[in-house]
């Protein structure tokens, strides 16, 4: 398996891009399906079972007040555990998947303990940069909310039109993981180094991660409708509730694998757009 050649590109490009997210994935899949596996698809598939098999108890006995109960005592207190719980190792397997990522694109065979090592490694900081993500939109969400509360209709406008600059702040800062990984700087310098590295390119990344999260939201549409077709033809059986964790389970951790590969290769491109630097050298921190 060969490099890909080192040297300066005159634009970002999206279908190199695209191109590029899914020969990784091809080649370098049993590793890449094993880091999943382990950071997402198996904590996420315990989650959903434990969530269907409840909303299922909760619903069959017919006691909504029961039912309201639950979601603020017990039921809501372990989802939330449980969110934040996947939200971290998420943020795991994003780090290994960056390793991963860069090992194949050096022409190399992806180990998975030395993926989960380097996750290991920069843990912390990425949970950080994410958290600190996270955060700043929560408080964009409440500021527009406040706004669209105060001023009903103008207030509405405002906040839609908003979305616009925080779909493009996001794209800006969408590398600031894979800075975390490879740069080790802190996490406000991982989001400005990530700012700078995708200035000139965002819209263009903008595409690539809009076709695969509309690939992706079909996908959720599809099975989505085929689970609540099965429910109300047959109800919610136990078979039911294991296809719907496992179907669930497996969409999202596809979904999560594709667009974190995807943002490492897209950390690799726009290195080499803007600085001319070739796999090898982002690799050679890991040596």
């Amino acid at each position: 398996m060969a490099s890909i050649a080192s040297g300066r590109l005159e634009k970002f490009s999206i279908g190199r891009a695209f191109s590029n997210t899914f020969s990784v994935i091809g080649r370098s899949f049993a590793t890449l399906a094993a880091i999943v596996g382990l950071f997402s698809m198996l904590p996420a598939l315990l989650y959903n079972i434990w969530n269907f098999t409840q909303v299922a108890r909760m619903t069959g006995s017919g006691d909504i007040a029961t039912f309201e109960r639950s979601t603020v005592g017990t039921y809501g207190v372990v989802s939330l555990v449980a969110g934040l719980v996947l939200l971290a190792l998420a943020f795991l397997a994003q780090a290994a998947l960056v390793r991963a990522t860069i090992e194949d694109l050096n022409g190399k065979r992806p180990a998975i303990g030395d993926c989960i090592q380097i996750a290991l490694r920069s843990f912390f900081p990425t949970l950080g940069t994410g958290l600190v993500i996270i955060l700043a939109l929560v408080l964009a969400v409440l500021v527009l909310g406040v706004v669209a509360m105060i001023i009903p209709i103008a207030g509405g406008i405002i906040a839609l039109l908003a979305m616009i600059p925080m779909a493009m702040w996001l794209i800006s800062i969408s590398v600031a993981v894979p800075v975390v990984v490879q740069e080790r700087p802190g996490v406000f310098a991982a989001i400005s180094r990530s700012r700078t590295l995708t200035k000139g390119s965002r819209w263009r990344i903008f595409f690539l991660f809009l076709v695969i999260g509309i690939a992706a939201m079909a996908l959720q549409v599809i099975f989505t409708l085929l689970f609540q077709a099965a429910v109300l033809s047959g109800g919610i059986t136990t078979r039911g509730i294991i296809v719907g964790a496992v179907g669930s389970s497996l969409l999202s951790t596809i979904f999560s694998a594709v667009i974190s590969v995807a943002i490492a290769v897209t950390y690799v491109e726009l290195r080499r757009v803007k600085e001319g630097t070739s796999v090898d050298e982002l690799a050679e921190i890991f040596s």
